[in-house]
């Protein structure tokens, strides 16, 4: 009852004069005049809108009144799209009067002078410069031109093969880190005897003896930049194409403080010289343009050539003579030992049981290469994996030994090699 007493008390209404203190509340001394101006302004910026008649968020333009049209006119005099030339010719060099043949490709060739913004000594016969295209003088020296394709072929971290990795081939080792490693870490050597050390190595041998594993570890070994190019990259479908991409090659090999150039099977490219008028034109020309490049260069200079391949009596007697393969190394099939040895590089990282005789597994391989005993490892591991063990036993390698060497021997390369060679 007396809740309903308090809900029936009349509501006391507010007043004018209530309202306009309830307003007053956190209003400053200059509200009012402050909600005027703002008014005042909104209306301004409207006429001036309708005034200007587009809208500046409409165009994304400035005011008309603030348009610089002469300063606009000259930025975009200045700022030309050059063209790209090729400096055949210095005329009168290192003089005041010095002119510049310029050959810009499908149009002429011309003599020019020098812009404002280049110096004399910044142009050299036979590089690339940006010319204007009014009065064709030069505006900019240009860095040489080198194919995407081609500096792709750089190997940029080093590879993970190290001399320890490559089994029975102690000999070929020494051969290569003289003519590799030597020259480069101590060319006094060298310089003290008088003589120039080699320029070119070519490694030969039946497939899976170990060739492209050894340039590998000598890159590894080396700081050198190390460019790695399969020979049939090199074959191109246009005349001209597989040459200028090996003057590309040694150009940027010559540019680095340090190059290992490695042309892997090469036989690819390298084939000896025939009259028939086939296709095999183009590729000779590349072989051609190899064999200049390995004269051009003087062999104190600091790019080593290696070439490896399977078919050596396919080469054309002029990439193989001394002066551009000084070295040629041939990988035979390993030994007894080494075999041993390559058991043991290859199980190194497995699970495998005690006291294996690897010097027996060794003896029931002859004839076979490196390639042939990894596979041997791995297919001993697939044993294993079979029988659902952890370990590798001996009678797992046994197994593979009979599988993989007596199994494959037809599919054998050891045997083709020995009668092309």
């Amino acid at each position: 009852m007396a809740e309903k007493d308090k809900d029936d008390k009349p509501i006391k209404t507010l007043t004018a004069e209530d309202i306009r203190l309830l307003k007053t509340y956190g209003a400053g001394p200059y509200s009012a005049k402050i909600k005027k101006l703002e008014g005042d302004i909104k209306d301004i910026a409207k006429k001036v809108n309708e005034v200007s008649g587009v809208k500046e968020s409409d165009t994304g333009l400035a005011h008309p009144s603030r348009w610089d049209l002469v300063s606009d006119k000259q930025a975009q005099q200045e700022e030309h799209p050059l063209q790209v030339a090729r400096c055949t010719k210095i005329i009168n060099p290192n003089t005041d009067d010095a002119k510049y043949v310029i050959n810009i490709k499908q149009i002429a060739k011309f003599v020019v002078g020098l812009g404002d913004k280049v110096a004399p000594t910044d142009i050299e016969e036979g590089m690339r410069v940006g010319v204007d295209r009014t009065k064709y003088q030069i505006q900019i020296p240009l860095p040489p031109k080198i194919d995407a394709s081609v500096t792709m072929m750089t190997v940029e971290e080093k590879p993970d093969v190290t001399y320890s990795d490559i089994g029975g081939c102690k000999e070929q080792i020494d051969k290569m880190r003289e003519v590799v490693e030597l020259p480069m870490l101590h060319p006094e050597k060298f310089v003290a005897l008088g003589i120039d050390p080699p320029k070119g190595v070519l490694l030969y041998g039946p497939p899976g003896t170990g060739k492209t594993l050894l340039a590998r570890a000598v890159a590894n070994r080396t700081d050198a930049c190390f460019i790695r190019v399969i020979g049939s990259e090199l074959v191109q479908k246009y005349v001209g194409e597989g040459a200028r991409m090996v003057r590309e090659l040694f150009q940027m090999a010559r540019a680095k403080k340090a190059c290992i150039i490695f042309f892997d099977e090469v036989d690819a490219i390298g084939g000896a010289r025939h009259d028939d008028a086939s296709g095999d034109s183009e590729v000779q020309r590349t072989m051609l343009e190899i064999v200049n490049q390995l004269d051009g260069f003087d062999a104190r200079g600091n790019i080593k050539v290696l070439m490896a391949t399977n078919r050596p009596d396919t080469l054309d007697p002029a990439l193989m003579r001394p002066g551009r393969l000084d070295r040629k190394v041939e990988f035979g099939l390993p030994d007894l030992e080494s075999r041993a040895q390559i058991f043991k590089i290859h199980t190194r990282a497995m699970n495998i049981e005690r006291d294996i005789r690897f010097e027996l597994l060794a003896r029931l391989c002859p004839n076979s290469t490196g390639a042939d005993i990894r596979s041997v490892a791995t297919e001993a591991g697939m044993y294993a994996i079979r029988a659902r063990r952890k370990t590798v036993t001996e009678k797992d390698f046994l197994d593979a030994v009979q599988k993989v060497i007596k199994g494959y021997q037809k599919f054998s390369a050891t045997p083709k090699y020995m009668v092309y060679n």
